[in-house]
């Protein structure tokens, strides 16, 4: 049985290797520190017989909230485990008053397309638009 959780730093290197073996970019700790600084209570992980099976970010700007990096390692895909960190990170949006909640899909990833058009996720004509900072240009 699946068991939701907030993430720890003891997670980050089994994250980091989640991320990598789905094609998810890993944050750096920097980075993720800064992040959970805000709101810590949205970074999730999902543990099997002890064994870190998944993992979602979500982050609350006050106005809106994103869910982004949601990643289950493939040994444990079609067991629900990538709805059940959805639906209680949906519950802790919802704890903190958030009205609308946010996600990016490549269009050609039919699959993530129709997992979260199941969950009530509606694809929208929007343009991503994006511009390195600071040191971050290259």
């Amino acid at each position: 049985m699946a068991h939701i959780r907030e993430f720890g730093w003891q997670d980050y290197d089994g994250v980091a290797r989640l991320w990598t073996a789905t094609g998810r970019d890993v944050l750096p700790r920097p980075e993720l520190a800064a992040k959970l600084t805000r709101d810590p209570q949205l970074f999730l992980v999902a543990e099997v017989d002890q064994v870190l099976a998944g993992v979602v970010l979500g982050t609350y700007d006050g106005r809106r909230g994103m869910i982004l990096r949601l990643a289950v390692d493939p040994t444990y895909r079609r067991r629900g485990l990538a709805t059940l960190l959805v639906t209680e990170l949906e519950k802790r949006f919802t704890a903190l008053g958030c009205p609308r909640v946010n996600l990016l899909v490549l269009p050609q990833d039919t699959v993530a397309l129709g997992f979260w058009r199941a969950l009530g996720y509606l694809p929208q004509p929007d343009v991503l638009c994006t511009k390195p900072l600071g040191a971050a240009r290259g």
